[in-house]
Order: C-alpha cells, then structure tokens, then sequence
C-alpha cells in the first residue's frame, strides 16, 4: 500500500505501525467476530465463563471490574476502554471492582474465529489470556474502544452489525498493540524480533504459491540452509515447508469455503502442478476432502 506523505504531521521517517510479516497475516486471515453480549452490572457481582471452544473477548466500556485466571499471577484490575482477551477460550471470572459499590460497569463481550480447521499461525503465538490497557494503547485504539462504549448505549437500525464491525477492528489493534508491547515473545511474535525470518514470513504470506524450498527461503533470509531451518523451527516450532504447506491448507480451507474459485484454479493458485496432488496434500494436512469443504460452506470454526 502506497502512502504520501501527511502535511500536517513533522518533517521525518514515520516510525513502522505494525510489522509487514503480521501485517500480511492479518490481510490474509479470514476472521470473524462477533459481540454475543452486552453486560450491564452495578454492586456487588460476578460472573463466572466456563472453557469455551473459540476465542472470547471482553472490553470495559464503563465503570471498572477485575478479572481472574489461573493463567494470570493475580486478580488484574481493569478500567474503561480496557481489553481482556481469552484466545483459547481459557476459564475465567469478572468481578466487580469497586467494593461493591453501585457505580454501573458496562462490558462488550464478544468472541471471535479464525476460518480453518488447522491452527493458525496466531493460535501458536497468542498466550491464554492477554489484556490491553487503554493507558498504554495506541491512540487509535483507545478511540476505537470508546466509539464502541458509545454505540452501545445508542438506539439506531444497524447498531450491531456497526459493534460487531468495530470489534473486528480493535482486535486487529490489539494484535498490533500487543506485538509492539510484549516482552515475552512466542511463536509468529518471537519471529517478527528477527528481521531475517520475518522477511520469508512475509514473502510467504505474500506469495504462497511460489516454488518455495529451503534453498530459496534461506537465501532470502541470507543465512546457509542449516542455520535457517534450526532458526526457523526454533521461533515458529514447526519446520520452513512444514509451515508453507500449512499456511497454502489455511489459505486453500479458506478459499474453498467461500465458493468463488474452483478445485483446479485454488490448486494452481497456491503452486501445485495437479489438481490430484493438491487434493492429496490438502486431506493429508487438514483431514478433510477439498470437496466436504467446498460443500460446507461459510462456517464458524474455533481457533483451537
């Protein structure tokens, strides 16, 4: 995406909003959220949220509340335009955080996919429980969140496909934010802290259907062939072609689901020379027929 330059903003290189490996995932992920609840809690409460088979989120639109998980170290405190989020759907509690007292707490709750039967890359490298503080968000962010504690008390045709189109938004911020924040990287984040891995990653979100080897990647990343692969399966857990061919079966389930190329057109697509071959490969990785896939249709898959 081509960019000039802002007028109104200093003279200078603008620092890099996200980094092009994730960036290149999340243009390429087909995700789905949706807010299932809009909670409304004032005195003494709680509410206790069982192991859920999808990823689930909460955000604070007013008031304050606490949370707990066995995944945290301690009950953490939570404020207006905060965000908790629960990518495996771990079991966890939201209290009242005021003493009891009657001030109102608003929350958004929603829960979210990834299309695809295989893990995606972010499942690997999402941790059980990440909250974003508005204090230490981007400005988009925080603006984002507080549109969305508006919208909720507004009364207007539309109003939650509008939530549920904004909540897509500000999890992809919080993405964002969270990979700037983190210290403890894992997975796709701990990738995007080395410059040479995070160049194929990109390239191969970007181009899946190229020949790629272990030869080529390696250049690319201008490492030999045998430090690249131990570097590459030890941040991503997984080998080079072990990734690429998980991440053309993400793109493929995705593609199939949505009906608007064929069998044959998906399979030259992603690099394959048969349409017999990709159809091998694609029940071998995923489990499935391209075919059962094809005929499901659009569906909700957990992120598991």
């Amino acid at each position: 995406m081509y960019i000039e330059p802002n007028p109104l903003l200093p003279a200078g290189p603008r620092p890099t909003l996200v980094e092009p490996a994730l960036e290149s995932l999340l243009n390429r992920s087909m995700l789905q959220v949706q807010v299932i609840a809009e909670l409304h809690r004032c005195g003494s409460w709680y509410e206790d949220e069982p192991r859920y088979e999808c990823g689930l989120f909460h955000l604070v639109g007013s008031g304050h509340c606490r949370v707990e998980c066995d995944e945290l170290n301690s009950t953490t405190d939570l404020e207006p335009g905060d965000l908790v989020i629960f990518p495996h759907g771990t079991p966890h509690r939201l209290l009242d955080g005021t003493g009891g007292d009657t001030i109102q707490t608003s929350l958004i709750c929603g829960e979210f996919h990834f299309v695809g039967s295989g893990q995606h890359p972010l499942s690997l490298a999402l941790p059980a429980c990440m909250i974003i503080h508005a204090s230490r968000a981007s400005a988009p962010f925080r603006q984002l969140a507080a549109t969305m504690a508006e919208v909720v008390h507004a009364d207007f045709v539309g109003r939650h496909v509008l939530l549920n189109k904004l909540a897509d938004a500000l999890f992809t911020l919080a993405i964002c934010d969270y990979s700037r924040q983190t210290v403890e990287r894992q997975g796709l984040f701990a990738s995007l802290a080395d410059p040479r891995i995070a160049r194929v990653l990109q390239a191969v979100h970007d181009h899946p259907g190229k020949a790629w080897t272990m030869q080529s990647m390696a250049a690319l990343a201008c490492m030999s062939r045998s430090a690249f692969a131990e570097r590459f399966t030890q941040l991503m857990k997984v080998p080079p072609i072990q990734y690429v061919t998980q991440w053309r079966v993400t793109l493929a389930e995705q593609w199939l689901r949505d009906r608007q190329q064929s069998v044959a057109g998906i399979a030259q697509q992603l690099g394959y020379s048969s349409e017999a071959a990709f159809r091998r490969l694609f029940k071998r990785v995923s489990g499935l027929c391209p075919g059962r896939v094809r005929g499901e249709g659009p569906r909700q898959v957990a992120l598991n």
